[in-house]
């Protein structure tokens, strides 16, 4: 059983990894777009990118419960400490950075119901308006913040794999 809990968290956590590094190594590509082309482009990813974004939090949670089967203090222990808070720095991040860019670039996509309740979710105030910021600058703000989730996610992935291959 704990054998079958750490591969379903390794697997959860390579899919949270792998979404955000797939938007990172699209960023020399993208920066080559029209606003045109790149606001065509980023319509694309809903709802896809959306359903694989539930495994950062069930990662983060996967993390939690791994961290707790783990004798307190042992090198496994903090190393999935740190996964866990890689990943809930990836997390993080998407919220802080990501998020509220998302709003602008779904302003006129026809959301279902859970769509447009999770992309008009703002509980921090800082949904982008269109008016006050030039294209190019919310292109750079969520482009780069997946670079700095994709590291967040491959740090989580390698503390989370080293802690096991140190437990076996």
């Amino acid at each position: 059983m704990f054998l079958m809990f750490q591969i379903l968290t390794v697997l959860v956590v390579a899919i949270a990894m792998a979404l955000t590094l797939a938007h990172a190594l699209e960023l020399p590509g993208k920066l080559q777009l029209s606003k045109e082309q790149y606001l065509a482009v980023q319509k694309i990813y809903y709802p896809g990118f959306t359903v694989g974004g539930a495994a950062e939090p069930v990662g983060v949670l996967l993390l939690l419960g791994l961290m707790l089967m783990f004798p307190i203090g042992s090198t496994a222990f903090w190393l999935v400490a740190a996964a866990l808070s890689a990943l809930a720095a990836m997390h993080l991040a998407y919220w802080l950075l990501t998020h509220p860019v998302n709003h602008f670039w779904l302003r006129d996509v026809d959301l279902a119901k859970g769509g447009s309740g999770f992309f008009s979710f703002d509980p921090l105030g800082r949904a982008t308006d269109a008016d006050q910021t030039d294209w190019k600058s919310l292109r750079d703000r969520w482009e780069f913040s997946h670079v700095v989730r994709a590291v967040f996610g491959i740090a989580s992935l390698i503390f989370l794999v080293t802690a096991i291959a140190v437990h076996a």
